[in-house]
């Protein structure tokens, strides 16, 4: 019997290099292009993580070369999908998506690769990647061109801006005129658009994209109700260009959101949270609740040790805990009410109800750090210890 048996990220590299060569691709065989980049992205071998990193970069690469032609026609095999998630490369946008909501996710219009390209000055940006799944917006931008800085998002403050950093020296580097900023820079914030309408929302994201360099990801969490059908539109600059990149494409969903409003209440004590609406797509959940009063303190959390504001885990029929795309820490004193609007992974199809778990980290209120915050067992990062509060437990039967 083999004593070390072949690591799971490595069998899925094997299995997609067997499927590009036993697929038939839909436009012409492309196997002997993608096999010739293989050879020629040639890479030292000397550990298990040097292979690995090379056949990332190739299967980063593979991706590249089907674009539209595999992903963009509606099919992803599951070797391809499970493989995705695991490239350097791929993107956050994929975070949290399972192989099966990879596939329905494209098969209901809710994810797309536009792969829509514009060129200014040397520098080429591309629209790879758009997720709207009826409660958030997602979408990434590619840059390409010859010697662009590490980060894509720029460092730069406007000249004429106020800030309250005490540290001059920081401010004095970054105020750069324009002129001689470094050129290939994201300039700005995108504009989005829906419909010719500039989006407004409170709660939104940008940023270089963690999983994907030369990319930026963007991320509207709250967009209020938009129609299931319309034309989405993205505007942006670089620093160094004088052109600014549009991009235009149609974005149409076939919806199937669950949405149940219980306005439901749990009490302890003097604190009380009422859910107003829970949201379940094929990508995402969503909670929506008001809370108020001060937290409950557990006997560990007197003394020196405080209690925090209060989180809410949400758990399937099967007792699995959906992941929080965003946690949120303080370190101030939590305030006596709070308006909760929080995006999780998605539910498993037919999940006949979840139960919200609220509970509490401990702090010092000295310092305000977060006690148990640190490196888990299993070596991902630890929030802290959670105090769950049962007679605040809440369960939600689902209407599927």
């Amino acid at each position: 019997m083999d004593k070390h048996p072949t690591p799971p990220y490595e069998r899925e590299m094997d299995q997609l290099e067997n499927w590009i060569n036993e697929s038939v691709m839909p436009r012409g065989s492309m196997s002997d292009q993608i096999m010739k980049k293989i050879g020629e992205r040639a890479m030292p071998r000397k550990t298990p993580k040097s292979k690995f990193a090379k056949r990332a970069v190739v299967a980063a690469s593979v991706v590249g070369v089907l674009g539209a032609g595999v992903v963009g026609a509606g099919f992803i095999s599951p070797t391809m999908a499970a493989t995705l998630k695991h490239i350097p490369g791929i993107g956050s946008i994929f975070y949290g998506l399972s192989v099966d909501e990879i596939q329905t996710a494209v098969d209901k219009g809710i994810l797309s690769h536009p792969n829509e390209s514009v060129t200014h000055d040397g520098i080429t940006l591309t629209l790879s990647d758009v997720l709207y799944d009826g409660t958030r917006l997602s979408f990434s931008i590619e840059r390409k061109g010859e010697n662009m800085p590490e980060t894509s998002m720029s460092p730069y403050l406007p000249m004429d801006a106020k800030t309250e950093n005490s540290d001059e020296e920081w401010v004095k580097k970054h105020k750069v005129p324009e002129k001689d900023q470094l050129k290939g820079y994201f300039q700005s914030h995108p504009e989005v658009l829906i419909n010719g309408k500039k989006v407004d929302s409170h709660q939104y994201l940008y940023g270089d994209d963690p999983e994907k360099k030369n990319s930026i990801v963007g991320e509207f969490m709250q967009l209020g109700s938009l129609p299931d059908e319309f034309e989405l539109t993205v505007r942006t600059s670089m620093t160094g260009v004088d052109e600014p990149y549009e991009f235009k494409v149609p974005v149409k969903i076939d919806n199937t959101m669950i949405v149940v409003q219980p306005n439901e209440t749990k009490t302890s004590g003097s604190f009380s949270y009422t859910v107003k609406e829970l949201k379940s797509t094929s990508t995402t959940t969503r909670l929506m609740l008001d809370s108020k009063g001060e937290v409950p303190a557990s006997q560990e959390q007197t003394g020196e040790y405080a209690p925090t504001m209060m989180y809410y885990d949400i758990v399937d029929d099967q007792g699995n805990i959906l992941e929080q795309r965003r946690f949120g820490y303080f370190h101030s004193k939590p305030k006596t009410e709070y308006h909760v609007d929080e995006l999780y992974d998605a539910l498993k199809p037919n999940t006949k109800y979840v139960t919200i778990k609220p509970f509490t980290l401990t702090v010092k209120p000295a310092d305000w750090s977060i006690v148990g915050e640190g490196k888990g067992a299993d070596g991902k990062h630890k929030r802290g210890d959670k105090t769950y509060i049962k007679e605040l437990e809440m369960k939600i039967p689902l209407n599927n």
